[in-house]
């Protein structure tokens, strides 16, 4: 058995109308600090989208949740985010925001496979 790490993760949720508060899970972003890991799976249902909006803007939405994920890749799709390490791009994605995608509060556990983790996340908690 290998040794497991700590691990964070915050998912990604849509708020099609920030007045109103209501979301629904869309992704999840996964940090790990031992392994310089930071990754994001979304899958956005749109069904559930015009549910709560439906005059939502659902290519914008789709914008915003692919630009979490160029910006955990890093490189050229991280922006001005580019140069900073995993940890700084993963606490800038989960700093509280007023907009349609939104993070949730940060949660933790400890895995020894942080790429499986995104996606036994993505399963359990959006899909």
């Amino acid at each position: 058995m290998s040794e497991r790490d700590v691990f964070e993760y915050a998912l990604l949720r849509v708020v099609p109308r920030v007045q109103r508060g209501e979301f629904f899970n869309a992704g999840v972003v996964v940090y790990c600090r031992a392994r310089g890991f930071v990754a994001a799976r979304t899958h956005l249902d749109e069904t559930k989208l015009k549910a709560l909006d439906p005059t939502a803007d659902v290519v914008g939405v789709r914008a915003a949740l692919r630009a979490v994920e160029g910006v955990c890749r890093g490189g050229a799709d991280a922006g001005q985010a580019a140069p900073d390490d995993a940890g700084r791009r993963f606490r800038w994605l989960i700093a509280p925001r007023s907009t349609v995608v939104q993070p949730s509060p940060v949660h933790s556990g400890l895995t020894n496979d942080p790429e499986a983790e995104v996606e036994r996340l993505l399963d359990l908690l959006v899909r």
